[in-house]
């Protein structure tokens, strides 16, 4: 049986710039997959890293860590000087499974030597595998070669600046000589010389060798017999010795320190660039927001043009250019052969363009951003002769990371709100579909029992019964009637397919009409009209505002009782006509307020009740007098009953006889 609470394996690679150490990246990828694993390849950076090691092996160390990436492992890169502690810690903490380690051969003393880095790991690290793939000596020797040339590198500026101090040093010494001042506080001089040579210079070496002039120059200067390289006090070599410890121990201390420091310094500015980054993304409302915030702080971090492709449609789209200097040319950006290279890495989600080996004739280092196979865009980095070093390669693959990770939130967002939005149209088809068929029933089994009556006994009914069937069959058709009226008209002003015939109507014209066509139970109600305008005059599809005023007064009608007064009142408002419905019914409560404009409501809660109410009435006079610019509201009557109250824009114009 299968233990599916087996650990997953994660194999852990170590990353340098040694030419056989694509041989060890290649044997992790392998494990992993044979494992079924996880692949991370870690990279431990050191104070003196930038200073002691050569472009052609950072060069190198790029293409590894290229390499890992192509062969599916995930790239990270710490900081500190104890390489072996620093992994072990990054193992421990990440749940490492397995570490794949280069070894070279040793080329110390066999007595004297120095404990290896995988010496050094293996004593760390007891409780993880660590495999152990030989390197071979003439890669080891031609590294450690390098390393060495790569200290004495000649720099006339650090010279001159160790030259200055010295000189400097030896003149406040000269003058503690002619005050009378110990020799140890002209040697603390010469140690403090050296200490600011340590800081000022980039090569470490220079401060080494500071801290032996300095000795020398004390002895020349300011011991017996002066101005030669004898000393005849015995106790002088021990003196010099000091010196030179003393010397040594601060320049390499303060050389630590700047190093330290410089390192922080630039991984506290990652970090505030990638925390700023992920700050804006939260804030970002859209795709061109997100993307234009990654290009904002590529061009932040690398003080380097930005090129953006958007994917849209599954296809890449137009390039947008980000430049630094405002009036740059950026026509050569956005060339066909560009955009070739930005497609390829499009389709191939991979890197390409200058700096790379696929395409490197392009002006650009095209990077796809993307998550696992999902690709939502292509950045080109405006590139010159020198590439990235790993350290700015890191933080824009992790720029690009959280950008592609908004994309994926944002798209996320977006089917979701589709969803929600699906599923209410489908609810409402359902709501819809749910009242039709129930409250369609009844008149449809009403007209449908009466016509059979009169179809079958017709013959024995007196005229009266007749013509109160023949009044039930003509309301129960009037009521389909004005449902199917409402419907349509909901579903075009719904879809933008309703057009408004506006023009200058007489207020009062538009309610007489409107009050022919309402429910026949009017005549149960007392219905009063008073017009506070002798002309009064409002823009309008007249149309549309009769069917607004048929569905207030309908409503009234239904849920007052009979012998209700019913007033409808029509006054001017500085530039709007108000139009009032009021009855002295029980009124509406204050919950249903809230929702009695909204479609598919009724006062009973209900989808469709007894009273055959589809709640599309209120909705439909809500949607037609907003189209027309105007509002409507609903209040409470004193003492009891509800006020209906819209507003009409009034037109302005001569009535001419």
């Amino acid at each position: 049986m299968e233990n599916f609470n087996k650990k997953e394996e994660h194999i852990l690679v170590c990353l340098s710039e040694s030419s056989s150490n694509e041989k060890v990246i290649r044997t992790a990828a392998q494990m992993a997959e044979a494992f079924h694993g996880s692949l991370t390849a870690i990279f431990v950076e050191t104070s003196d890293y930038e200073t002691v090691t050569y472009e052609e092996d950072k060069k190198k160390l790029q293409t590894n860590m290229r390499l890992a990436e192509k062969l599916g492992a995930v790239i990270e890169i710490i900081h500190g000087d104890d390489v072996a502690f620093q992994i072990a810690e990054f193992a421990r903490l990440s749940a490492v499974t397995k570490i794949v380690i280069g070894r070279s051969p040793s080329l110390q003393w066999k007595f004297f030597r120095k404990m290896t880095l995988t010496e050094q790991l293996l004593t760390n690290v007891s409780n993880r595998d660590v495999y152990i793939i030989p390197e071979s000596p003439s890669s080891a020797e031609s590294f450690r070669r390098k390393k060495r040339r790569n200290k004495l590198v000649f720099s006339l500026t650090d010279i001159l600046k160790c030259i200055g101090i010295l000189v400097a040093a030896s003149c406040f010494g000269y003058i503690f000589y002619k005050l009378g001042f110990a020799e140890a506080n002209i040697i603390t001089v010469y140690v403090l010389a050296v200490l600011l040579i340590s800081v000022v210079v980039v090569n470490r070496m220079y401060s080494v060798m500071a801290s032996i002039v300095s000795v020398f120059v004390f002895n020349f200067l300011f011991t017996e017999p002066r101005f030669t390289l004898r000393a005849y006090d015995q106790g002088y070599p021990v003196t010099f010795l000091i010196m030179f410890i003393a010397a040594f121990l601060t320049g390499t201390l303060a050389t630590k320190l700047k190093n330290n420091a410089r390192q922080s310094a630039g991984a506290a500015f990652r970090t505030k660039i990638l925390f700023d980054t992920n700050q804006m993304f939260q804030r970002a409302r859209d795709k061109e927001e997100i993307m234009s915030v990654t290009a904002n702080q590529l061009m932040k971090l690398l003080q380097k043009d930005i090129v953006m492709y958007f994917v849209k449609d599954g296809k890449l789209g137009e390039p947008i250019v980000f430049p630094i200097h405002e009036n740059a040319d950026t026509a050569c950006y956005t060339t066909e052969r560009e955009r070739e290279v930005a497609e390829w890495v499009f389709q191939n989600n991979k890197h390409a363009g200058k700096t790379t080996r696929t395409m490197p004739e392009a002006r650009c280092r095209y990077l796809a951003i993307r998550i696992n196979d999902a690709v939502y865009g292509v950045v080109g980095i405006v590139m010159r002769e020198q590439a990235m070093d790993v350290f700015e390669n890191s933080i824009v693959l992790s720029i690009l990371g959280e950008c592609a990770l908004a994309l994926e939130n944002q798209k996320n967002a977006k089917e979701k709100e589709e969803a929600m939005i699906l599923a209410k149209n489908e609810q409402l088809r359902a709501n819809l579909l749910r009242a039709i068929s129930h409250d369609l029933r009844t008149p449809l089994t009403s007209i449908s029992g009466n016509a059979s009556n009169l179809l079958s006994n017709g013959t024995s009914f007196d005229g009266e019964t007749k013509q109160t069937i023949y009044q039930d069959i003509y309301d129960d058709s009037m009521w389909l009637i004005n449902l199917v009226e409402n419907l349509l008209s909901v579903t075009r002003l719904e879809e933008g397919r309703l057009n408004l015939n506006l023009a200058a109507e007489l207020v009062d014209e538009v309610v007489k009409e409107a009050l022919s066509h309402v429910n026949r139970l009017k005549s149960e109600h007392t219905i009063t009209v008073e017009n506070k305008e002798e002309f009064l005059l409002a823009k309008m599809d007249a149309r549309l505002i009769v069917q607004v005023i048929i569905n207030i007064v309908d409503n009234a009608i239904k849920y007052t009782p009979k012998g209700s007064h019913i007033e409808i009142e029509m006054k001017k408002e500085g530039s709007w006509a108000v139009i009032s419905i009021a009855d002295d019914g029980p009124g509406i409560s204050d919950e249903n307020k809230k929702h009695v404009f909204d479609m598919f409501f009724s006062g009973s809660k209900k989808i469709a009740d007894s009273r055959r109410s589809l709640g599309l009435g209120l909705a439909l006079c809500k949607s037609i007098v907003n189209s027309h610019g105007g509002e409507i509201r609903v209040e409470d009557r004193e003492p009891h009953g509800t006020v209906f109250t819209f507003t009409l824009p009034v037109e302005e114009g001569q009535l001419h006889e």
